[in-house]
């Protein structure tokens, strides 16, 4: 009767303690699941094979302001998007190869992507001026449109396509300035003799004119100013150019930007390092190009009128090229871009459909951009809004 009795007593006891038991190993178990999901992204993708790591080389000085800053933005999305599942390391112009290298060392494996401006690579492959900017052409806004619904961006895949490289918009300037002199340039006979820092097309419009061209990479154009190894340079526009320090090296400030009116930037991927990744992450590579692109031009849009007025604060003189100068540029541009399409089919290709969406943005802009900006000027005068 006696141990019956202690028997009943404990066993309500024993029960809550085996519940207990039963509750805390649940709970441990309930932690250390949600540590599992939420703490340990990283390794669990890892662990799954499903973690990528690329590299990235520009042709810019890291971190530099603007053009430099859209690789690292790129990176950021990427591995914000992915929930790091892939992420991009961003290497400078020289930490890995030469500012004009990247073309080659994406395109041979040697890194997984880059950012840079397609025009650099004009000696091998002549069409991809296009994709840059050619002179008296596409503005940032029509240069957009043409990419992504009017066929460029494929033409431009298929210009890029026999050295194993995917290219997509990476960033646009708008329309830039026409750049940093030594000399007042009156007249077309003032650019002969000048030794000018200007790429692409421009530079054969340039030449022709009677200049000489050459193609400096970014990180080097203060000391090639400074020192007289060119006597005048573009690069960008107010924003750039103030970081750069031009104004210190060079007194007269020029516009309009006639050689670059859109000049879009590009990211350039080894296909075979796109095509190992998901196609989730795949297509985020895709978009976040899409976005970081337009990011940049939004940065030039806020920041370059208060560089420029920054820059007349201190003593910079703004001028504007005479309209005989740009008659004779844009007459020598269309003998240099008919020289191009006749030396190769690809760019024949790619202008052809250039020049078709060229026509039709201009027929509509006259009468919406251009009638607008006309139409507020007239009625706002020199006054404010």
């Amino acid at each position: 009767m006696g141990n019956a009795s202690a028997e009943k007593r404990y066993t309500p006891l024993v029960i809550l303690a085996l519940v207990g038991a039963l509750v805390a190993t649940l709970g441990f178990w309930a932690r250390d699941r949600a540590a599992e999901n939420q703490g340990s992204n990283h390794a669990a993708v890892g662990a799954t094979g499903e973690h990528y790591q690329w590299k990235m080389i520009t042709t810019w000085p890291k971190n530099f302001p603007g053009l430099g800053f859209a690789a690292e933005n790129f990176s950021r999305a990427v591995e914000e998007m992915s929930n790091g599942r892939l992420t991009v390391h961003v290497y400078g112009a020289g930490e890995i190869v030469p500012a004009l290298e990247v073309f080659d060392a994406v395109s041979q494996g040697v890194v997984d992507a880059g950012h840079g401006a397609a025009y650099y690579w004009k000696g091998k492959v002549p069409a991809s001026v296009f994709f840059t900017s050619v002179p008296f052409g596409l503005n940032a806004q029509e240069m957009n449109g043409w990419l992504h619904y009017g066929g460029g961006l494929e033409l431009w895949q298929e210009a890029y396509a026999p050295y194993n490289l995917v290219p997509m918009a990476g960033g646009s300037t708008g329309v830039q300035m026409a750049g940093w002199f030594n000399r007042e340039i009156n007249s077309i006979e003032d650019l002969k003799g000048l030794k000018m820092r200007i790429p692409g097309l421009a530079g054969e419009v340039f030449a022709a004119a009677g200049g000489t061209a050459v193609t400096i990479a970014g990180g080097e154009l203060y000391t090639s100013m400074q020192t007289g190894v060119i006597d005048a340079l573009e690069w960008v526009g107010p924003y750039n150019d103030k970081s750069l320090g031009f104004h210190e090296v060079a007194k007269y400030y020029y516009y309009p930007g006639w050689h670059e009116p859109g000049s879009i930037l590009e990211f350039i991927v080894n296909k075979d390092s796109l095509e190992a990744l998901p196609t989730d992450l795949q297509a985020i590579v895709k978009y976040a190009s899409r976005a970081i692109s337009q990011d940049m031009l939004d940065e030039y849009t806020a920041r370059n009128n208060a560089a420029l007025e920054s820059l007349i604060e201190e003593g910079v003189q703004l001028r504007r090229l005479p309209d005989d100068v740009l008659l004779a540029l844009w007459q020598g541009s269309q003998v240099v871009m008919q020289k191009l399409v006749a030396s190769d089919p690809m760019a024949a290709k790619v202008y052809e459909s250039y020049r078709k969406f060229y026509k039709g943005a201009r027929n509509y802009h006259h009468i919406s951009e251009q009638a607008y900006i006309n139409s507020r000027d007239k009625v706002l005068g020199d006054g404010d809004y």
